[in-house]
């Protein structure tokens, strides 16, 4: 009889939270302490030195930038670190040959790299509290727009793990990649202060549209719209969801 598809998927999910919490001074605390810095460096020190942008204190400002940051890179490096562990132990050939669907197999990742990036992100909007007050004003889009970020960037993180041949590649994607794009994503500033041909060129980086939707659930202000957000990030959720389960089907990158 074949066992119910929950049993595999909660397998996989059990692993990665053991993982997550067994790890703890690895998976959750460098970015709670970088954070800090950040808090401490760019929003007392530099901060106070910057007039308010659209009302609300720059301190309060990169709030929403520096969690979902911190939300960005959590959910894609716990799933290209796990998946790519696995394939290099030979243990994914374990999931391969069974018949769990490859459905299942990435989205038991995908939740793991979730669960660590929105973990991480409440840890350091914790943090926040002890810099600044803050109001959330819509709930429904902090909720949407930082599970849905957690699940684009936990979908990218397979897809990098896929195509990684050894543990360097891993890190192409987070250092040449996600690090300048989230910079260059108004996590530090509004993008209406930049020229106007900046601003065009901004307006092609997925990740500014992912802060200002998160922004906009403190304060109700965004320099995007938020419609065309929302959109975006469930395409991208369809698009990396279906190009991590063919690719998986295909065994590319995964059978010599």
């Amino acid at each position: 009889m074949k066992a119910p598809i929950w049993i595999p998927l909660y397998t996989i999910i059990n692993k990665e939270l053991i993982r997550i919490i067994r790890i703890w001074p690895q998976t959750l605390l460098p970015s709670v302490i970088t954070t800090s810095l950040y808090f401490l460096i760019f929003g007392s020190f530099v901060g106070s030195q910057i007039r308010d942008i659209e009302g609300i204190s720059y301190m309060q400002f990169i709030v929403p930038g520096l969690v979902m940051m911190a939300i960005i890179t959590n959910s894609f490096i716990n799933v290209v670190g796990s998946f790519f562990g696995a394939k290099f132990g030979k243990s994914i050939e374990e999931l391969l040959v069974s018949p769990t669907p490859n459905w299942v197999i990435v989205w038991g990742y995908v939740i793991g790299g979730v669960v660590r990036g929105l973990g991480v992100g409440i840890l350091v909007l914790v943090v926040a509290l002890a810099f600044t007050k803050l109001e959330v004003m819509n709930i429904w889009a902090v909720l949407v727009f930082s599970i849905l970020t957690a699940t684009v960037f936990s979908l990218g993180g397979l897809l990098n793990a896929i195509f990684a041949k050894k543990f360097d590649h891993t890190a192409i994607v987070p250092t040449f990649v996600l690090t300048p794009l989230t910079y260059l994503g108004g996590v530090f500033y509004s993008v209406n202060a930049l020229p106007e041909f900046w601003q065009n060129i901004s307006r092609f980086n997925p990740i500014l549209y992912m802060v200002n939707g998160f922004r906009f659930g403190f304060f109700g202000v965004s320099d995007v719209s938020i419609e065309v957000s929302v959109v975006m990030l469930v395409m991208l959720v369809l698009v990396l969801s279906i190009a991590d389960v063919i690719l998986l089907r295909r065994g590319v990158g995964l059978r010599s």
